[in-house]
C-alpha cells in the first residue's frame, strides 16, 4: 500500500433530543469528486455555529470516504472503491480496508445520500434510483416508496434506475451459465447504494456535476439541507418534489461489452447523448456495425474499456416513475 501521511477514516454525528431517522451523508467516495466533501463541510460548519440545530434523529458526516485517493486527487486509491464493497476477511488493498470500515458504519444507518460527480465536460446532474419493491435474488428492496420520494426531493430533475438489472443481464450473458463466476461477478457490482439497501436501509447516488463545476457543490449542498428538512432531522419547510411533468426518468436496459481492444466507438459519445433506433454507435474490430436497438440515450460510454468489459448502456424513457 502506498505511504500517506495521516492516513486516517473520519466521520462525525450530529444527534438530536428528538427520535427520528438516522442519515449518513458522504463525500469523496472517489477521490477526485469533491463537491460532495464541501458540501458537506458548509454544514457541518453552519450545525457547529448554531445556524442549523439536529432537531430529531441523528445525521452523520463523512466528507472524505476514500482518504488515499482524496490525497492524490484521483478517482480511486488502488481499485474502485464503489464495485465489490464488502467487509473482507483478508484484504487485499486499500478500499478493501476501506470496506472493512464503512460497510459496519452504513449498516447503523437507515437512509444514505452518496454525493459524486462526473468527468464529461458537460451535463446536467443527476440522481441513481434502487429497484421497485421485489424479493428477487439479485436486489432485494422494500423501501422503494420512500427513497423515489426522497430522490424527488434533491433538486435534480433527472433520475436514472436500473443499474443492478442491466448490470446484471451483462453479467448474465459474459458467465455462459457458470453459476460460481456469476455470483462473483455479480457482487462486483455492489457499491454504497447497494450496500445500504442490503442491510435493510435505502440509498441514493446523486451525480452533482461536472467535477470542476463551481454549481457542483451547491447542487450538493441544496440536496443535502433538502435531505436533512424531508426527513425532518431539521426545522426547515419541507422541499416541494420536483413536479412530473418537469422528470425526466430513464431506465437502464442494456449494458454492451467491448469485445475486442479493436472496437470503436463512431464518434465521442457523452452520457445522455440521445440516440435513434438503428443510429450506429460504433464499429466492431471486425467490420461489424453495432447499432442502437431502440430509441433512447447512452449512458456511461467508455472508450478506454478493456476488452470483455463494459462499453457502454443504453437506456429509454421510464413514464411510471414516481407513480408506482
Amino acid at each position: 500500500m502506498t505511504s500517506v501521511p495521516n492516513l486516517q477514516f473520519k466521520f462525525i454525528n450530529y444527534t438530536g433530543l428528538d427520535a427520528g431517522p438516522s442519515v449518513i451523508i458522504m463525500g469523496a467516495t472517489h477521490g477526485n469528486e469533491m463537491c460532495g466533501t464541501e458540501a458537506i463541510r458548509r454544514v457541518m460548519a453552519e450545525l457547529d455555529s448554531g445556524e442549523r440545530k439536529i432537531v430529531a434523529g441523528s445525521v452523520t458526516f463523512v466528507p472524505i470516504v476514500n482518504p488515499l485517493a482524496y490525497f492524490r486527487n484521483e478517482r480511486n486509491g488502488e481499485r474502485n472503491l464503489n464495485r465489490n464493497l464488502f467487509p473482507k476477511d483478508e484484504p487485499q488493498d486499500f478500499e478493501d480496508r476501506i470496506a472493512n470500515w464503512l460497510c459496519p458504519l452504513l449498516a447503523q444507518h437507515d437512509v444514505l445520500l452518496d454525493l459524486h460527480s462526473f468527468n464529461a465536460a458537460h451535463g446536467e446532474p443527476f440522481v441513481m434510483v434502487g429497484p421497485l419493491n421485489n424479493a428477487g435474488p439479485l436486489e432485494a428492496f422494500e423501501h422503494a416508496d420512500k427513497e423515489r420520494a426522497l430522490a424527488r426531493r434533491l433538486g435534480v430533475r433527472r433520475f436514472v434506475t436500473g443499474w443492478m438489472a442491466a448490470y446484471g443481464g451483462g453479467v448474465q450473458r459474459r458467465s455462459r451459465g457458470n453459476a460460481a463466476e456469476l455470483e462473483t461477478v455479480l457482487r462486483y457490482g455492489v457499491g454504497t447504494t447497494e450496500y445500504m439497501r442490503t442491510t435493510g436501509g435505502y440509498a441514493l447516488t446523486l451525480e452533482c456535476g461536472q467535477h470542476l463545476d463551481p454549481q457542483a457543490p451547491e447542487v450538493a449542498y441544496r440536496a443535502i439541507v433538502n435531505t436533512l428538512a424531508f426527513l425532518k432531522l431539521i426545522e426547515a419547510p419541507e422541499p416541494e418534489p420536483v413536479p412530473f411533468d418537469e422528470m425526466e426518468a430513464l431506465q437502464m436496459v442494456v449494458v454492451h461489452d467491448k469485445q475486442d481492444a479493436g472496437d470503436q466507438f463512431a464518434r465521442a459519445w457523452a452520457s445522455f447523448d440521445p440516440v435513434a433506433e438503428g443510429e450506429r454507435i460504433g464499429t466492431r474490430a471486425d467490420g461489424t456495425p453495432v447499432v442502437a436497438e431502440f430509441s433512447g440515450r447512452i449512458l456511461f460510454p467508455d472508450a478506454k474499456a478493456g476488452a470483455n468489459s463494459e462499453w457502454y448502456y443504453l437506456t429509454r424513457a421510464n413514464p411510471d416513475f414516481g407513480r408506482d
